[in-house]
């Protein structure tokens, strides 16, 4: 199956983000997603089984209880695909981050126009710590 086609079930996605904050058990998981989206014990084990068969999921044995963690590889391969289309991303978030910027400094200036452009104490000859 393709990494895309294991990620392109909510349900998936959902049990990823749940492992993400760390190792679960499958009790854990299935009671979270049995909540969120009401499905059976069955089903979320199925889509346990997805997960690890397709290596974004690993599981260990302790006692009888079963720990599911995320395995990273595959995340790396979706990450590696996703590489060629950032910057569509990357330059909108970039301007973003400039207007934000220009907000906070227009902001400060309006509520203190002392703090306006201007030298820094470096550059004012007539700041106490330049004299």
């Amino acid at each position: 199956m393709h990494a895309f086609d294991v990620l392109g079930d909510p349900v998936r996605r959902r049990i990823l983000e749940l492992l993400a904050d760390g190792e679960l058990s499958s009790g854990e998981v299935t009671a979270v997603i049995r909540d969120e989206y009401g499905i059976s014990q069955p089903a979320v084990s199925q889509h346990l089984r997805v997960l690890r068969d397709n290596g974004f999921a690993r599981v260990r044995a302790e006692g009888t209880r079963r720990l599911y963690a995320v395995e990273a590889a595959p995340l790396r391969e979706v990450d590696m695909w996703l590489d060629r289309f950032r910057r569509f991303w990357e330059q909108r978030l970039d301007a973003l981050a400039t207007e934000l910027a220009r907000g906070r400094r227009e902001r400060r200036i309006a509520d203190d126009p002392g703090t306006g452009p201007g030298p820094g104490p470096e550059e004012d000859p007539g700041h106490e710590e330049n004299r």
